[in-house]
C-alpha cells in the first residue's frame, strides 16, 4: 500500500475511490477510509457517473482514458481503478497535489 487509497498488487496499480454521484460539480472530496472521494455531476445511470470519474482522472493523471479500467463496483459507489502506464510515486504525487489544491474538473 503506497497511501491508503492506491494499492500496488503485483504489477498492477490499484486506486481504491468511492463515487457521489449527482453533485453540483466534478471534484476530488478528500479521503474517506482507504478510498479518494470523488464527487461527480453525472447521475450513476447507464455508467455515466464511472465514464465522468475516469474522464475525470484521465485528465487529472494524464493518462488516456483507456489506460483506466474499472476492476470492481460497476455498480456500486466504492470502485476499484486500475491505472496502467503511470508508476506509483507519480500517481501518488499528482493526486495529492491535486488534492491540496481542491481540484475540480476542467
Amino acid at each position: 500500500m503506497i497511501t491508503n487509497y492506491l494499492e500496488q498488487r503485483d504489477n498492477e496499480l490499484l486506486l481504491h475511490i468511492k463515487v457521489v454521484p449527482n453533485s453540483s460539480r466534478t471534484q476530488l472530496a478528500g479521503v474517506l477510509g482507504n478510498a479518494l472521494k470523488i464527487k461527480v455531476a453525472q447521475p450513476p445511470e447507464d455508467g455515466r457517473a464511472n465514464k465522468a470519474v475516469i474522464q475525470f482522472l484521465a485528465e487529472m493523471l494524464c493518462l488516456s482514458q483507456s489506460q483506466i479500467t474499472l476492476v470492481t463496483g460497476q455498480n456500486r459507489p466504492q470502485k476499484i481503478l486500475r491505472l496502467s502506464g503511470i508508476t506509483p510515486a507519480v500517481a501518488e504525487q499528482l493526486l495529492t497535489a491535486a488534492r491540496a489544491a481542491g481540484k475540480p474538473a476542467g
